[in-house]
């Protein structure tokens, strides 16, 4: 897609779900976290459903510009094509898709006291919706970013999180399998392959 459909536009706003809904088309810098930041992407070993989710994201018409998937949380920069729904409805269907996934791999491993947990930080209101577990945060973060020097920032600050003293995740960044970092730094794709995001920004297909 040229730059008439991917400019480079990513809004300050911590998304909760009574926010404005945005629906322009631009490339968004993104993140949702486990609940209570627990290790879930980990525990259950499901990189693997965020990789699912990436691929739907394309098949919509949207291309996942970088991301690191860290043992509870993600980081990821969307181009959103325009189109009628909004962020808030792409992402709480990623929760949705991802939560299910991560439950059925809870029920499957037997950890009973962590299913305990995550049923018991249901609200009452929606649990009457028949929400049985609280998989993640129920925001997530949008923050602003405009012009190519940002959306570089942004990617370093993902690609620097495994490696940063709070994780150690890796030796290095380009060891970190679950992110964008090789691409980046040495032309060949990981797990997953990212859209150049210097293509999207200068109209490049």
């Amino acid at each position: 897609m040229g730059r008439a459909i991917y400019y480079l536009l990513i809004f300050d706003l911590s998304m909760a779900v009574d926010k404005p809904h945005i629906t322009e088309a631009g490339i968004y810098f993104v993140t949702f976290t486990n609940y209570k930041w627990m290790q879930l992407f980990e525990i259950t070993r499901s990189y693997d459903l965020v990789y699912k989710w990436f691929d739907h994201l394309g098949d919509k018409g949207h291309k996942v510009v970088g991301y690191v998937i860290m043992p509870n949380h993600i980081h990821a920069l969307i181009a959103i094509n325009s189109n009628d729904k909004s962020l808030n409805t792409i992402i709480g269907n990623a929760k949705r898709f991802l939560a299910y996934g991560i439950v059925e791999r809870l029920k499957k491993n037997k950890d009973d006291d962590i299913l305990l947990r995550l049923s018991e930080a249901v609200s009452a209101s929606d649990k009457s919706k028949g929400k049985l577990h609280e998989v993640f945060e129920p925001s997530f973060d949008s923050k602003i970013c405009y012009g190519a020097d940002f959306v570089k920032q942004k990617l370093n600050y993902m690609h620097q999180n495994p490696v940063s003293k709070k994780w150690m995740l890796a030796d290095d960044a380009i060891g970190y399998p679950h992110s964008s970092t090789r691409f980046y730094e040495t032309g060949d794709h990981g797990i997953f392959e990212v859209a150049n995001f210097f293509n999207l920004f200068y109209g490049i297909v």
